[in-house]
């Protein structure tokens, strides 16, 4: 693979898209698109593998695409990791600073970030594996610290760490069948996180908000507060729930249904309000998920910029106005970030997208502190090292 070219794959529950793009674009955060590649996804539920050989199928065909029009040779590439089996957790440690003159030392930042890491309960780590440990904030002798601690005195560090985990069979499982593939992989993202980079802006990621990505059987949502994510969680409904209500509601083929959810022509007749109240049932379910999440993080009608809707089920007409209802938050879809050329259609790339942009930087702090460490598939579970508020 030419060196210049950065190469994100997300393999979804719906769809498997790859993304080609220019490493050495003039604009970092918006390289240019050399080539794209999307399949359908067969042998995936709710996110994870049931059928290897399929997802190794589907892997293939939309990699031959995307090298096709890219007209490259494509050897590895970085991944999404989505699906129900990623969640998140924060969790608090401290330790005495150890040198006599009471100056914050590295190595007190990386004993203090150990410890955190360590000191995660027993039950929410089992058969678990650590994707993003991602550092919130500092304090010295309870005072909060505005940036790095280190330099600074005291007599005690506390950190407060967010965790990204992703269930450990579900990772090797991804990793597994990308690598069957014929594809090294590099490192691997969270997709909400990934999506993020491409679907929000600083100004909302500073002012504190919620991205709900509605996928075809998943819906994840990642909060960030002061250009920090800090709460990450994925639940078991999506899209295809609402296309089956519509189905079995006004008595349809799947087909009609999909046809009528999306807004397309179709030769069926139905009652318009009925299908109102069915889509808007669904959907309550959606944002009733996300308000008792908020909750859990007191957050709940406390984020200025309030929630960004993407992904496939985003394209319902009334989302906007009931999340609004809802969550007594600002509501708005993502604006596309790319234009029709190139096969970058709209926002259900976002995450293949983000990818390339994380890939194309891999040494630049400008990704929410996020530091890229190439990883091979043996090491697959060290690839963030800190992100540093």
């Amino acid at each position: 693979m030419r060196t210049h070219a950065s190469v994100g794959i997300d393999v979804g529950t719906y769809q498997v898209k790859v993304v080609v793009t220019d490493s050495k674009s003039p604009d970092p955060t918006k390289p240019k698109v050399l080539g794209t590649g999307i399949s359908e996804s067969k042998g995936l539920r709710h996110g994870y593998i049931l059928n290897h050989a399929d997802v190794v199928k589907a892997i293939k065909s939309a990699i031959a695409q995307a090298a096709k029009t890219a007209q490259i040779e494509i050897k590895s590439a970085y991944i999404s990791i989505g699906g129900i089996g990623l969640q998140s957790a924060t969790h608090a440690s401290s330790v005495t600073i150890s040198r006599a003159d009471q100056e914050v030392t590295e190595l007190d930042v990386e004993k203090a970030q150990t410890l955190c890491e360590r000191d995660i309960p027993k039950s929410f780590i089992l058969n678990r594996k650590i994707i993003h440990p991602i550092t919130l904030g500092y304090r010295i002798d309870g005072k909060t610290v505005l940036g790095r601690p280190h330099g600074m005195k005291g007599s005690k560090l506390e950190v407060r760490m967010l965790f990204v985990t992703c269930l450990e069979q579900h990772v090797n499982d991804i990793v597994d069948a990308v690598n069957d593939a014929g594809i090294e992989v590099l490192d691997i993202v969270a997709s909400p996180i990934a999506g993020s980079l491409v679907t929000l802006t600083k100004t909302q990621k500073l002012a504190g908000c919620v991205l709900a990505n509605i996928g075809a059987e998943t819906v994840s949502i990642v909060v960030y507060e002061n250009a920090l994510p800090i709460s990450l969680e994925v639940f078991p409904i999506g899209s295809t729930d609402i296309t089956n209500d519509i189905a079995l509601g006004l008595r349809l083929p799947i087909e009609d249904a999909e046809s009528i959810k999306k807004g397309l022509s179709t030769q069926a007749t139905f009652s318009k309000r009925k299908l109102d109240e069915i889509i808007n049932a669904r959907l309550s379910d959606i944002f009733e998920l996300i308000e008792a999440h908020l909750k859990r993080i007191d957050r709940n009608g406390l984020l200025p910029a309030g929630i960004i809707i993407t992904g496939g089920g985003s394209g319902i007409a009334t989302i906007e106005d009931l999340a609004k209802a809802y969550l007594r938050l600002p509501s708005r879809k993502v604006v596309d970030h790319a234009s029709t050329k190139d096969g970058i259609k709209d926002s259900t790339w976002s995450v293949a997208y983000g990818l390339c942009i994380l890939g194309g930087n891999p040494n630049e702090d400008d990704h929410l502190g996020i530091t890229f460490t190439k990883a091979s598939a043996s090491k697959i579970l060290n690839w963030f090292k800190q992100f540093l508020p």
